[in-house]
Formats: structure tokens, C-alpha cells, sequence
């Protein structure tokens, strides 16, 4: 058995193993949806998803949930013929569960080491971030809270900051999930223009001391590319000629309007899983990595879609095949499906 698998990994290697210049460094952005494991932590929220819960989170249910996260990053890595250099992850309950998915079968050739800090959300759900160490030299990560005026003990899920270097270039990456729609998109407004004036505040800070650092901004935004926290308040453009040095640019913002989406909801889709790259990742830019497009539409942004991820029929029918419907248990993947972006020379 261990002999199979040293050689499954030495075979992926040999397919996966493109460098920069030939196809690119690949960035993704993934809502797993829930992924917990079958323990009670008591510091947290998370009875829902134990073996005695509501949706009787058994061992067999969070193999399938793994095996099926798996099987998506090896589909992005198959599709490109390289295994994502960073991968941001949002509602993931701990380390173990990342620990778990780095060191499944299809993901473990590609090595990845695991940023993750535990955040004082309720529930216990975190961002991450997975890297391949032989691509991007990790040089320190933080963490913090979004800062809502209007609520000052406001407590959700952290901003995660990640930052090194690619090809000797230094990169940060945040990796974010905005405060949800709970209560109408109107009403809950002010809290995702909330968390974009704090990463905002961040990235610019850090542009400050270093003019040539390059920016992702990546997460579920719980918005569109127009709405305000995105477009006004985090400034991302729609297009690379109105961005300006210090600025940024939204590539899902054409990905949108190009009749794209990330999950389903009253018979529309939306696009709330954004990359936001700066000005310094455009071909004006400083440096020689650069973001992208696709040889086969000329868009920026990339989703991430095969119909093993897709409801095939019931209530969800053509939207991302989600893992519960209430507390029945579908066996799917996700309610989002993943977004990358391409970076290279």
C-alpha cells in the first residue's frame, strides 16, 4: 500500500509540475460549506454537526465531505495540469479538518502546509489558507477582526493575512468571509462595508511600506463585484484601464456580467466569491508576475464548474450540489463553487 502510494505521488508530480512561465501560478478562493468534524467542541457552537446532532454528523458523512473537497482542488489541478500554488478556504471549523485534506490522496503530492488561526466566531467557522512551500515562501501571517462602527463589540469571522514571497516578489494574501445577508442585503449592508474598510485600510498600509507589494484580496464576500462594499468601499474596478497605481481590480466583476456565478439563489446567480488583485498584479504593474487571462474567453477570473458539482434535479436543480438541504444529507460539495485566478510572467 505504501508503495502505490509513493507512486501515485511521483506520477502527479510529473504531470502537475509546470513552472510560471509555462501555464502559471494558480490562486483559488473555496467555500467548502460546514466543514466540520464530528467532534463537540465546547468553546463553540458546533452540536449541530456531531454524531448526536440535528444532522448526525457521522465519521462515513465527513469522509464523503473530504473525499468530495478533495476530489474539487484535484479537479482545479487537473484542469491546469498544476496544482494551485495557494488555495483560500472559508467555513472550515479547525486545523484538524485542514490537516485531514492536505494529506487526502489526490492533494497530499502537492505538499501543502496550512495557515489557520481559530476565530471568535460563534459557530466556530475560520478562513484559511493552504500553500505549496516549493512556489510561495511564507514570511508571516495575522490575523484580525473587522471593525463595524456601529457595533463595537462586533465579533465575526477574522481577516486572514498571509504574507511572503513568489520568484523572489512579495505577495500578501487576504483571505476573507463578509458578514452575511441575514436580515435582507439592505440591512446588513453597513457590516460588509465594515469588513471591506478594514481589509482595505490593511492592504493600503501595507502598499505604503512596501510600493511594490503585490495584493490578492480573496473570499466570500457575501456580495456582488457591484455591490457597494466591493465597488465603493474596497474600490475595485471593473476594468484594469481605470485602476490606477494603488488601486485595484475585480477580474469577477466581467465574470459576472458575463452571466457567471458562485451560487444560486431565487432562480439567479450570484458572484459572491471575489479575487481582487492590485494594481501591481496588472501588466503595468511593477515586477515581472502578473495576473492573466484565459486563452478561451479572455476573462480575468475563472469558476471553477463540472457537473459532478451540480444538482441534477429537486429543489436545487442546476446550482452547486450543496452538502445539506436542512438536516438532510445530500452528499454534495459545496452551495458555492470555487474561483482562481492565473498568475505568471
Amino acid at each position: 500500500m505504501k508503495r502505490k502510494l509513493i507512486l501515485t505521488a511521483v506520477l502527479l508530480l510529473a504531470v502537475f509540475s509546470l513552472r510560471a512561465e509555462d501555464k502559471g501560478y494558480i490562486v483559488t478562493f473555496y467555500n467548502v460549506e460546514n466543514f466540520f468534524d464530528i467532534y463537540d467542541d465546547p468553546a463553540t457552537r458546533d452540536e449541530e454537526f456531531t454524531p448526536d446532532g440535528p444532522k448526525e454528523w457521522t465519521q462515513a458523512k465527513y469522509d464523503k465531505k473530504l473525499a468530495n473537497i478533495s476530489q474539487v482542488l484535484y479537479g482545479i489541478a487537473a484542469a491546469n495540469k498544476s496544482y494551485p500554488a495557494v488555495i483560500g478556504l472559508s467555513e472550515v471549523e479547525n486545523r484538524r479538518v485542514l490537516e485531514d485534506l492536505v494529506s487526502s490522496e489526490k492533494l497530499r503530492p502537492a505538499r501543502y502546509q496550512i495557515v489557520q488561526y481559530d476565530s471568535p466566531e460563534p459557530r466556530g467557522i475560520d478562513v484559511a489558507l493552504l500553500f505549496r512551500p516549493d512556489v510561495f515562501k511564507l514570511e508571516w501571517s495575522d490575523v484580525f477582526q473587522p471593525v463595524i462602527p456601529e457595533i463595537p463589540d462586533f465579533k465575526t469571522r477574522d481577516i486572514l493575512a498571509v504574507c511572503g514571497t513568489i520568484e523572489g516578489e512579495r505577495f500578501c494574501f487576504f483571505v476573507n468571509h463578509w458578514s452575511s445577508r441575514r436580515g435582507g442585503s439592505a440591512a446588513s449592508e453597513f457590516l460588509r462595508v465594515g469588513c471591506a474598510e478594514t481589509v482595505r485600510r490593511y492592504a493600503d498600509s501595507l502598499q505604503t511600506v512596501y510600493p511594490d507589494i503585490k495584493i490578492v484580496i480573496m473570499g466570500d464576500m457575501n456580495d456582488d463585484p457591484y455591490n457597494k462594499s466591493l465597488s465603493e468601499t474596497l474600490g475595485a474596478k471593473e476594468k484594469i484601464s481605470e485602476v490606477e497605481p494603488g488601486g485595484y481590480f475585480n477580474p469577477m466583476w466581467a465574470m459576472h456580467k458575463a452571466g457567471y456565478g458562485t451560487l444560486g439563489y431565487q432562480d439567479a446567480w450570484n458572484l459572491f466569491d471575489n479575487i481582487v488583485v492590485n494594481y501591481n498584479l496588472l501588466e503595468e504593474g511593477s515586477g515581472s508576475l502578473h495576473i492573466r487571462p484565459s486563452e478561451r474567453n479572455g476573462l480575468y477570473g475563472r469558476v471553477f464548474k463540472r457537473s459532478y458539482m451540480i444538482q441534477q434535479k429537486g429543489r436545487y436543480k442546476n446550482y452547486p450540489l450543496r452538502s445539506f438541504s436542512g438536516n438532510s444529507f445530500l452528499g454534495g460539495y459545496s452551495d458555492h463553487l470555487p474561483v482562481y485566478i492565473v498568475i505568471g510572467k
